[in-house]
């Protein structure tokens, strides 16, 4: 067979490969790309081998993305989009039981009512502790003159007096010394700053409810933890710091809570539902009620401002401007429910008469004054004192006649940015005061002497707690709550 004759393009064709051939190998071309895929080799050999060899996890399947046009597919083309028509099908990996649309939350901005059900984070129904709530709401649906025949309020005429002239640390037949924190009294009932803790005022249940600054409610029903669970149940119906939690003794399957979002939210366990009270563009920093009005909220609102909300009217019926900045605080005198004590960030703490203040230049019936700003002012239980804490290292005292006997005790409350302020509370009677120390401990403070008695301190405690609460009803019963989320409570042997 003659050879193919080639042609004229193939024969410069073939020149030009020569030619490039030549001039890369006088480029020693080939050698460098081989020396740089041998280099590229060795360092995938030595970078794998530092690897630590995690345990094998199934190769999940990933949506498989097919490309056809829409004519291949028999479909006419689509001009709503500007670039064109959608021509990319994502199928997703086969799987034996198709998934449910998942329900969108409602966000805890809405100017409405928010389901408990919708805004529950835990992982086990929250039934259980409606269930608890109603049973222990029923059985204290009693007045004050029930209360009084009862002896639940009778128990604090008197009878936890200082006893002897030694270390003033016995509370009638309670030695503070016996107040002991076991492993399972503690309990991490939220992630975050804990700013706000209650005890739910009842007998018939050991229950604490806290307020973070995310906005999270919890509820720690202690006994339930005891029994197997956890007994720790988690709500998110705001959207900020918790600035307070009010619950009345008398209706204790309603529960307030405000924020710094402006919102006032009413728990109602009966309907269970976090309905919408109040909102507000300006910020809430506390809320309270007097003891014996259960429809009156009185919240401190914006820089200096007291709000009085009537839930029946359902509108503000007062406010007054009664302080230079924010309200951090607000109590009611246990004996005489008219005079009102408020602290605020002005540097003052004051006690009120509400039947005598003026709107236009309220004036108060005492003041104390402090260095920095004040962080609480609580009346004692007897409502004969006033404990006010402050940022410049004091825990001011006020008693005698009209509050006139003012003596400031000195306490490290330096908390720094990361912790809750420290607020001194009054435990069961009228001569100690309980507040935290930086050394993860509770400093306890006797009015009688003007200084820190005893630290209750305990090998268990592994954060600093800054917030407090004392029973109203179990004496020797004392929670104290961490910027960690976690929640320690202390009992009597």
């Amino acid at each position: 067979m003659a050879p193919q004759r080639l042609t004229e393009y193939e024969r410069q064709r073939l020149e030009n490969i020569r030619r490039n051939e030549e001039m890369m190998a006088a480029l020693k071309v080939h050698s460098k790309a081989n020396e740089l895929s041998a280099a590229a080799k060795r360092q995938r050999v030595v970078t794998k081998s530092y690897k630590v060899s995690p345990e094998k996890k199934p190769k999940t399947q990933t949506p498989i993305v097919i490309r056809r046009s829409l004519r291949t597919r028999g479909m006419p083309p689509d001009f709503s989009d500007a670039n064109g028509p959608k021509d990319d099908i994502v199928e997703p990996p086969l799987s034996k039981t198709p998934k449910s649309p998942s329900r969108s939350k409602p966000s805890p901005r809405v100017l409405g009512p928010l389901s408990m059900r919708d805004v529950y984070s835990g992982a086990a129904s929250d039934q259980t502790l409606i269930e608890t709530i109603m049973g222990v709401s029923k059985k204290s649906q009693l007045n004050s003159n029930d209360l009084q025949l009862n002896g639940l309020m009778e128990e604090f005429d008197g009878k936890y007096e200082v006893k002897g002239e030694g270390n003033g640390i016995v509370v009638g037949s309670i030695d503070l010394r016996s107040l002991t924190l076991e492993p399972e009294n503690i309990a991490r009932v939220m992630p975050g700053k804990i700013l706000n803790m209650r005890f739910f005022p009842s007998n018939n249940v050991n229950m604490i409810v806290a307020g973070n600054k995310f906005g999270n409610v919890a509820f720690w029903d202690v006994n339930a933890g005891k029994k197997g669970g956890d007994g720790i149940y988690l709500y998110h119906p705001h959207t900020g710091p918790i600035s307070g939690i009010s619950i009345q003794p008398f209706s204790l399957s309603k529960i307030f809570t405000c924020c710094y979002d402006g919102f006032i939210r009413l728990m109602d366990a009966e309907k269970e539902v976090f309905d919408l009270v109040y909102s507000s563009d300006e910020t809430i920093y506390s809320l309270c009620q007097r003891p014996n009005d259960m429809k009156c909220l009185y919240f401190g609102e914006g820089h200096g401002g007291l709000n009085i909300w009537d839930e029946r009217a359902g509108k503000s019926s007062t406010s007054w401007m009664l302080h230079e900045s924010r309200i951090n605080s607000i109590d009611f005198n246990s004996e005489n429910p008219n005079i009102m004590a408020t602290s605020s960030s002005d540097g003052t703490a004051c006690i009120w008469d509400l039947r005598s203040i003026d709107t236009d230049k309220p004036k108060t019936l005492k003041m104390v004054s402090h260095k920095r700003a004040v962080h609480s002012a609580y009346f004692s239980p007897s409502g004969s004192c006033l404990a006010t804490t402050s940022f410049d290292n004091t825990v001011g005292i006020l008693g005698g006649v009209n509050f006139e006997d003012v003596s400031m005790i000195e306490h490290n409350n330096q908390t720094g940015r990361w912790i809750s302020s420290f607020r001194g509370i009054w435990g069961w009677d009228d001569s100690h005061v309980f507040i935290g120390n930086m050394k993860r401990g509770v400093d306890v403070l006797s009015t009688v002497r003007r200084t820190t008695i005893m630290t209750l301190q305990s090998e268990h405690i592994s954060a600093i707690p800054c917030r407090f609460d004392a029973h109203p009803y179990k004496v020797g019963m004392l929670a104290g709550a961490t910027s960690g989320g976690q929640v320690y409570m202390w009992t009597s042997c």
